[in-house]
């Protein structure tokens, strides 16, 4: 049995992240851990602005705070009720300190983390990819599961472009999520218009994919730049398209420079993304 852990603001509850633990869980038979990373210095209002402009009294605000705790509240329930519900094994986990340390700590003992892309436990929201996800990619100890809506699957797609990142990434995958029997599936490699079809490795990659995923189709794309072809080729797929890919081994100076294939599709798609990277 896997440990998978579906994170939550209580204050900005996720269809998303829950419709996908939900149903991953089910098929997987795994232990599901709702964590609810309630920061002590988050509320829905600002208190400086409560206390400096509005001129609220330490009662008013004692109101404001209790009407949070009421929502995170319902939302721990929500939570539980669909658990109950879909008949799965499940754990809640409620942690009232600093967000990002209580998940990367959470994330050495999970199998998955289930995260949605807009996530930032803060007040304000954020264009995406978020500072909070992608600080927490560079740091989580095992695979990510990113979610942006609450749609099945419709085919799988993983990016391979010879690097052992690539082959992690797809591995994790296979170990973690399994087979999905029936969903349509590639591996998806870009090489430059003058160069051959062939695969890097094709021979051994061919070899390892007859193991994990005997139907698998291969599919090249030919293009300069993989940051643009990928996204581009992805948009011509139908349905809520699963993205396999390694991301973040690098480090954050680097990412300063060259950004890493998930920000891209962050920001140019929608669809829901497995990441996992070697440390």
């Amino acid at each position: 049995m896997i440990k998978i852990v579906a994170v939550f603001d209580g204050l900005k509850f996720s269809e998303a992240t829950l419709a996908h633990s939900i149903r991953l869980a089910k098929e997987k038979k795994a232990h599901l851990v709702g964590l609810f990373l309630e920061d002590f210095t988050y509320q829905s209002f600002s208190k400086y602005q409560a206390i400096v402009k509005d001129q609220l009294t330490n009662e008013e605000i004692e109101k404001l705070e209790k009407k949070d705790d009421e929502i995170r509240a319902a939302s721990r329930q929500r939570f539980a009720q669909a658990c109950n519900d879909a008949g799965i094994d499940f754990s809640k986990h409620k942690e009232d300190n600093v967000a990002f340390p209580s998940l990367v700590q959470e994330s050495i003992y999970a199998d998955l983390v289930i995260i949605d892309q807009k996530e930032t436990f803060m007040r304000l929201d954020e264009r995406i990819p978020t500072q909070f996800v992608t600080d927490f990619l560079g740091a989580t100890e095992c695979p990510v599961l990113l979610v942006n809506n609450a749609d099945p699957f419709s085919s799988v797609a993983m990016l391979f472009d010879g690097s052992p990142n690539s082959v992690f990434a797809i591995k994790q995958f296979s170990y973690v999520m399994g087979q999905h029997p029936g969903l349509e599936k590639e591996v998806i490699t870009v090489k430059k218009p003058e160069n051959s079809l062939h695969l890097p490795d094709g021979h051994l990659m061919k070899e390892f994919m007859t193991r994990h995923f005997p139907t698998a189709e291969f599919r090249v794309v030919k293009g300069l730049v993989a940051d643009v072809e990928i996204p581009q080729y992805l948009k011509s797929k139908p349905g809520n398209v699963l993205v396999v890919l390694g991301a973040y081994k690098r480090g954050a100076v680097s990412r300063w420079f060259k950004e890493s294939m998930a920000d891209v599709l962050m920001k140019s798609l929608s669809n829901p993304l497995f990441i996992a990277h070697a440390k």
